[in-house]
């Protein structure tokens, strides 16, 4: 196996690593979530911060989970027009598809994104609300690393595809 396709595994553990830190953002929304429903219903207690926290976790698993999706194959996908091709086609499918739409778009994503996060930290922006999370700041952190998270798991993808390609070829990876 070349460094190449053994980067690409290492790569692959990470984003799976990543995911599964970022899964337990769910049971904390969750929870957090009741706590909210509960203190306003039982006690007619509202918690801006608490509301918010409810988002930063749900951004945080979006945006830390998409890696870790795509590395399991769970993103979404054009399976129904490609069932029928052979592998090679899908695995050239792969490849297009990667380099023409996922880098070009995580590339857009991490340059906009890095400015954005950027002029938050600047100013350590924290909420609008009086309540709020004092870290919006590190919310929109979570744009340009997701960009480059699904960047690395993508360039992962196309190092697999293009072993798949060289094997299916006769060639050494």
């Amino acid at each position: 196996m070349t460094r190449l396709a053994k980067a690409a595994q290492g790569i692959d553990r990470l984003s799976r690593l990543i995911g599964a830190a970022a899964a337990w953002a769910a049971l904390a929304m969750v929870l957090l979530q009741t706590g909210v429903v509960l203190a306003r219903h039982l006690f007619g207690v509202g918690a801006v911060f608490a509301q918010e926290l409810v988002l930063y976790g749900h951004a945080a698993l979006i945006t830390l989970g998409a890696a870790a999706a795509l590395s399991r194959d769970r993103h979404v996908r054009i399976d129904t027009a490609v069932a029928g091709l052979a592998s090679r086609t899908r695995a050239w499918i792969e490849v297009a598809g990667i380099l023409f739409l996922l880098l070009p778009f995580c590339g857009a994503v991490l340059w906009f994104g890095l400015d954005y996060a950027a002029a938050a930290w600047a100013t350590l922006e924290g909420s609008t609300e009086t309540a709020g999370v004092p870290a919006r700041f590190l919310l929109k952190s979570l744009i340009p690393l997701f960009a480059a998270l699904l960047a690395l798991q993508g360039l992962a993808r196309l190092v697999q595809a293009i072993v798949r390609l060289s094997q299916r070829t006769g060639a050494q990876p």
